[in-house]
Parts: C-alpha cells; sequence; structure tokens
C-alpha cells in the first residue's frame, strides 16, 4: 500500500489510503496525499471515493479484504482501476476459475464446490481420501483442513460456516507434492516474473507457514519455463491488469495450479528486496494503463539473483497457550525473516537464526548435542533418512519406543526414552529439563496424544520443535554447513541480476 502510494506520486497522480489500523505505514501522515481514517469497508470506501472525485480505486494492495469489496464496489458504479470486478471474479469462483483453466487446457487438483454436507461427502467419496477442504473466499487459510476420512469431515462440516449455495465449501484431492509460487504483473501483453519461490515444505502447509526460497532449488528450467508460460496464459485469461499471485503443485511431474489471485501476496516484498525489482510499482504503472515495455523493469522470467534468498516463518505459540503448534493449511505465523548467502545452506542457516530457532550444536557436550525424534508411524520410512542425517552430523539421539526401535534397526545409533504413558524419566521430563536441544515430532494433529503435550512442552520451555520432515531434512542442511563470509546489504543489492 505504502510503495502504491509512493508509485502514485511519482507518477503525477494523488493517493487516497482508506485504512483505520494506526499501527501501520500507510497511515502515517506523510504517505498519501489524503488519509480517510476509517475502516476499508464498501459504504467508507464510497464515500472516501465520492468526496476526493477520485478517477478510481485500486484494490490489489489491501489484500483480501479489498478484493472482496470488487463485487459491491462496481455496484455502486465505482471505477476499479487495476483488475476489475470480472477478474476478481472468476479467479475467486471456484466454478469460473475452473472453466478458465479447462479452456486453456491447464490442470488443477481435482474437486469442487459443495452446497451442503451430503454432497462434500459425494465429492470427497468420489475423488478419495485424503481431501483438502476450505470455505470460499478465505484469507490466510482460514478453516481450511485435510481431512482423511469421513469421520474428520463430518466433524469439519460440525465447526466450519454454514455451508450454502452462496458459501459452498471446496473440496479438493489432496495432493502431496512440491508447492512454488510466483507474483507478477501483467499488462494485456506482457508479462514480468522477477522470480520463482519453492516451498520447502511439501504442499498442505499454508505457504505463509512454509519456508520458501529464492531462486528454486530443484525445479529444472523446463518446468521454469512451464511456470512462465502457464503464468502469461492465465494472466490474459483473467483479464489480469497489475499484480497476480499465482500457487502451483508439481506432483509426479506434473504442474498443477492451486489457486491465482490478482492481488499484492506476503512474498512481494521478499522478491522485490531479492531481485531489485520494486513489483509494486511495476504494478501501480501497468494499472494505470502503461506498458511494461515502456517501464525499466524487464519482461518474461528474470535470470537469477547471484546469491540465495530464505524465507523462514516465525511463530508466537509460547505466548498462545493451549495452540496446537503442528502446521497444516491453516496459516499459524505472525512474521517472517529473511536469510541471504551465496549457498542456499548457509541462507537457510540465517534464516532459522533470524527467526529465533536456537540451533543445536554437535559439538557441544551434553543437552546442546541431543535430539528428541518421535515419529507417527505413517511417517517412519521417510524420517529414516532424515534421522540418520542427524546423526552422521554428530548429534546424540534420543527417541521413543517405536522410534528406536526403527533408528537402532536402521543402523542408527540412539538411546531410548519412555513415553509419557510408561512413567517419568520420559519425553516430557527430558524436554522441560531442556536435557535436549531440539525435538523433532512428527505425528498426527490430535490435541490429546502424546504429540501434542510434547509440542506443546517444547514450545513452554524454549525448546526448538520442528513438526514437518521436510523442515528438519532442511535444518539438518543449515547445520551441516557454515555461511559465507560477512557481506553487506548494499553488495547484495548492487549483485542483484535484473534482466532488462
Amino acid at each position: 500500500c505504502v510503495h502504491a502510494a509512493w508509485a502514485l506520486r511519482d507518477a503525477g497522480r494523488a493517493a487516497v489510503v482508506v485504512n483505520n489500523n494506526p499501527e501501520t505505514v500507510s497511515t502515517d501522515f506523510d504517505i498519501s496525499d489524503v488519509l480517510v481514517f476509517e475502516p476499508p469497508g464498501a459504504d467508507e470506501v464510497e464515500a472516501a471515493y465520492e468526496a476526493t472525485h477520485a478517477v478510481g480505486v485500486m484494490l490489489a494492495f489491501g489484500g483480501q479484504t479489498a478484493i472482496n469489496l470488487a463485487g459491491s464496489l462496481a455496484e455502486r458504479g465505482v471505477a476499479i482501476v487495476g483488475s476489475d470486478r470480472q477478474s476478481v471474479d472468476m479467479a475467486e469462483d471456484r466454478e469460473k476459475f475452473e472453466a478458465a483453466l479447462q479452456r486453456l487446457g491447464m490442470a488443477r487438483p481435482q474437486g469442487r464446490a459443495a452446497a451442503s454436507f451430503r454432497q462434500a461427502r459425494a465429492i470427497a467419496r468420489e475423488l478419495g481420501f485424503p481431501v483438502l477442504v476450505r470455505p470460499s473466499y478465505v484469507l490466510g487459510g482460514r478453516g481450511m483442513e485435510i481431512v482423511y476420512n469421513e469421520g474428520q469431515l463430518a466433524g469439519y462440516v460440525e465447526t466450519a460456516p454454514p455451508i450454502t449455495p452462496g458459501a459452498p465449501l471446496l473440496v479438493d484431492k489432496y495432493l502431496r507434492g512440491l508447492e512454488v509460487e510466483v507474483d507478477a504483473v501483467y499488462d494485456g501483453t506482457d508479462v514480468l516474473v522477477p522470480g520463482i519461490f519453492e516451498h520447502i515444505e511439501r504442499a498442505g502447509i499454508h505457504s505463509g507457514d512454509s519456508i520458501s526460497v529464492y531462486p528454486p532449488q530443484t525445479v529444472d528450467p523446463t518446468m521454469q519455463a512451464r511456470i512462465l508460460d502457464v503464468t502469461r496464459a492465465i494472466a490474459h485469461e483473467l483479464g489480469a491488469r497489475g499484480l497476480l499471485n499465482i500457487q502451483f503443485v508439481i506432483h509426479r511431474g506434473e504442474l498443477y495450479i492451486i489457486e491465482a489471485n490478482p492481488r499484492a501476496s506476503r512474498t512481494v516484498p521478499i522478491i522485490s528486496k531479492a531481485t531489485g525489482v520494486n513489483l509494486v510499482a511495476a504494478a501501480t504503472r501497468v494499472a494505470l494503463g502503461e506498458k511494461l515495455a515502456d517501464l525499466p523493469y524487464g519482461t518474461g522470467l528474470l535470470a537469477d539473483a547471484p546469491f540465495v534468498v530464505v524465507k523462514v516463518p516465525v511463530f508466537s505459540f509460547a505466548k498462545m497457550r493451549g495452540v496446537e503448534t503442528i502446521l497444516g493449511p491453516e496459516m499459524k505465523s505472525t512474521g517472517e525473516v529473511l536469510g541471504i548467502d551465496g549457498t542456499f545452506a548457509g541462507a537457510l542457516r540465517k534464516g532459522f537464526i533470524a527467526a529465533g530457532v536456537r540451533l543445536p550444536s554437535a559439538s557441544a557436550n551434553g543437552a546442546a548435542g541431543r535430539v528428541l525424534v518421535t515419529i507417527s508411524d505413517g511417517d517412519k520410512a521417510e524420517a529414516v533418512p532424515v534421522i540418520r542425517r542427524y546423526a552422521d552430523l554428530g548429534y546424540a539421539l534420543v527417541a521413543t519406543h517405536g522410534t528406536h526401535r526403527l533408528l537402532i534397526g536402521n543402523g542408527i545409533a540412539a538411546q531410548r526414552i519412555n513415553k509419557i504413558a510408561e512413567g517419568s524419566p520420559h519425553v516430557l521430563d527430558a524436554i522441560v529439563a531442556r536435557s535436549v536441544a531440539l525435538v523433532i515430532n512428527a505425528a498426527g494433529p490430535h490435541e490429546q496424544n502424546d504429540g501434542y503435550r510434547i509440542r506443546r512442552a517444547a514450545v513452554e520451555s524454549s525448546v526448538a520443535c520442528l513438526t514437518s520432515l521436510d523442515t528438519a531434512r532442511a535444518l539438518a542442511d543449515a547445520l551441516g554447513s557454515e555461511a559465507g563470509p560477512p557481506r553487506s546489504l548494499q553488495d547484495y543489492r548492487s549483485a542483484a541480476t535484473v534482466r532488462v
């Protein structure tokens, strides 16, 4: 919002901001030409539009709240600058978006909208469990959940907002693949994609809670070219003008589209810093009618920067007693930090440190070198190479009965520790006493089981706790490396590769 206001000023236009949050920079008196300190609802925006004789309203920089106003503002005769009501509706409406993808011959996870529990159950049976369920028109993955059987689906529907034809429940086949996303600018002819973000955690964990890396580390050039072509085609089909965020999942070598949002996403500031491209300024000028070919930002997929940027989420679980810490489709992070280095592992290490993760030390004696491992049965096979990595780095492993047996059976040395039901000294005692420096707990999200109590004890005892094997694998990479020599931010900025 702030950068959009500045871009409007640079273009010789006056900027009016409607916002009533005093903690945001956008409500500072010197950011905009006019500040309307009111909640950004349809009535307030219409009143500000008429009072200031504005030529139009930009919605792309106000998050999902602003995007949701597109329909009501258009009905009131308010001119929308940038992606219009039709673009927003086509992206947000399940059936219209799927129809657009079908016209383009593009794949997305199978699924449909359900207007009742009976329809939702029938769709889930047809697709096969697990499925991803969520209300339509939501922000931050609110109400989104992966369900593995009909009982869980029924329980979800009981606590979810009422399902109606106007507010359906979206039911998708869950694909546990590699998730990537792009932030693009489209002007009707050309598209600009500064870079592609690759998520460390596989699909199923909200993008805001996932560690992500630029440039992508495992996406080959052919797939990157495919992502660019698909982004351009979707932007054109939606009639987007300005910013567009698209999330993809790569599953068994195929590219699937998860969703497209004609607005600024939380990754826009990061990709802008990493590449040196002021994406908001570019999108603002395009929304005003200018062409990318006439702007100094370039087109297509820009060349990768000669360094690695990693975004690591920050959580506030210690201040939220009783909250389940296991990650899923619903966003739980409250912030994010950036790690920059010449290598992926080095950037990742910096990101973990900046996020406040207390890294264990294999060379240290006692607790600082011990890692507690407890893995659910469904993840045990996948966990072996991940945990072996920690053993190879010199960490002392402590594990509960089932996990201990798994590790020993695969030639990985570990000390056995009691489960909670087996009596003290057990896993909670070890965590509360801080006799371990890291907990790897890949278990089911059931509040009454040992996994939940282990995760909460770790949070309340300030012991790092990882709930995803993907995250544990990434941390092992970081622990097995050293960050490169210190460099100034100015050096990184000057080194950013921008193809113009």
